[in-house]
């Protein structure tokens, strides 16, 4: 069995039914409005911490896991990761899978992480990213079910959606049961941004979705498989175990960082809106203690705050390494509960030179060729956004049958 781990929770609950266990096939609302009210307290449970509804599933298999520092278990107070907690739990552990940061989460974003072996476990770990995004069929042999356990944060550029299609369909074609154990989203139900059109599909946007999806990673496999996303149309068979006493509007702060450059729920909170300037000549503060929280770039003017970005945990050669960076720190701003396109808009307008401010990869990250061209045009905010809305409006309407918490 293969496991892939994300999320925090908080109390035990040992009283568990079928019902806490949710399918392609079982009414996502009605699991939800049973999970409230057979809590005593309304604490946010993830579902690593709802061991009861998947310890008697992985019993007597062989098991894989797919995880990362964000595979936190408690249980009595106690977190652990979600490998040694199986591992306690004699669940017969057979590999670990490792997303991008790889299975600590150090890593710099897009950098190769090899294949190994964990110092403490003395597991396997096999790199899901670089040339691997797809476990081989050699490197699911011997495993009975995958369980994936990794936090998302609700974007589509944000890998991990995208580490989970390939794992699914890897899971399809080999036979092998996948259980995703979810996790909140720590952005909630927002959802926003250009749609994605299928000509940019990428590593970073494999899916025709809004920028953001509003949706928990349970959700969203539900999702891939139900719209046959996966290559040749084929579904995997999938358990989703849910969360409980969530609902999408509850606020939710991360236990860890899902990645070396979010740091706190700030930059989580801003890094949609953020995540735009990677396609441009402009730093969102990857070499600062403030990544996803300030932008800046030598071309723009000195307004009075400025930063200089340097070698750090996941970013060893940042962009404009050792030069100093003139823009704007967002550190202070209250939460965002959408896009917020000001601050690119801003940065191109104030930038002298705009033939050099977008580099090619915007496109992908917009997923459309339409957001660069309505900014350099000079369209106002309103006015982009209004040409996102019937986007919007049709991925609702396409996502409401996978819902698990309701709308």
């Amino acid at each position: 069995m293969v496991l892939a781990a994300c999320g925090n929770s908080v109390k035990e609950n040992t009283k568990v039914s079928r019902r806490e266990i949710v399918d392609n096939k079982q009414s996502a609302m009605g699991n939800e409005q049973w999970a409230i009210a057979n809590s005593k307290e309304h604490t946010i449970k993830t579902g690593a911490d709802n061991f009861a509804a998947y310890l008697p599933l992985l019993k007597d298999k062989k098991v894989g896991i797919v995880t990362n520092q964000t595979g936190i278990v408690t249980l009595n107070g106690k977190k652990s990761n979600v490998v040694d907690f199986l591992l306690e739990k004699k669940i017969d552990l057979k590999k670990i899978f490792a997303p991008e940061h790889g299975f600590r989460g150090t890593a710099d974003a897009g950098e190769l992480i090899k294949d190994g072996k964990d110092t403490q476990t003395g597991l396997p770990i096999i790199s899901l990213y670089g040339n691997n995004k797809k476990p081989k069929p050699e490197q699911l042999e011997g495993i009975d079910v995958l369980v994936f356990d990794l936090q998302d944060v609700g974007a589509r550029f944000y890998t991990y959606i995208s580490s989970l299609h390939y794992i699914m369909e890897a899971c399809a074609e080999k036979g092998i049961t996948l259980i995703i154990l979810d996790r909140p989203n720590p952005n909630g139900g927002i959802v926003d941004g250009p749609t994605l059109e299928k000509e940019n599909t990428s590593f970073i946007g494999m899916h025709t979705i809004p920028t953001m999806h509003g949706m928990t990673i349970g959700e969203y496999g539900k999702m891939i498989n139900g719209e046959k996303w996966l290559k040749n149309g084929v579904q995997c068979q999938l358990t989703v175990i849910p969360c409980l006493s969530y609902k999408r509007t509850m606020p939710y702060s991360l236990p860890a960082k899902p990645s070396p450059n979010l740091p706190n729920d700030h930059a989580i909170n801003l890094y949609a809106s953020l995540c735009f300037f990677e396609g441009t000549n402009v730093s969102m503060g990857r070499g600062t203690n403030k990544q996803f929280q300030l932008y800046g770039s030598p071309y723009l003017p000195n307004a009075g705050f400025s930063f200089t970005p340097g070698p750090n945990e996941g970013a060893k050669d940042p962009q404009y390494n050792g030069k100093v960076c003139y823009g704007e720190d967002l550190s202070g701003i209250s939460k965002v509960n959408r896009i917020e396109l000001k601050w690119l808009i801003k940065a191109y307008k104030e930038t002298a030179d705009k033939s050099k401010f977008f580099i090619p990869f915007f496109t992908k990250l917009a997923g459309t060729t339409q957001l660069q061209k309505q900014i350099e045009a000079g369209l106002p905010e309103d006015q982009i956004r209004e040409s996102w809305k019937s986007g919007l409006e049709a991925f609702k309407k396409m996502r409401r049958p996978y819902l698990i918490y309701g709308e």
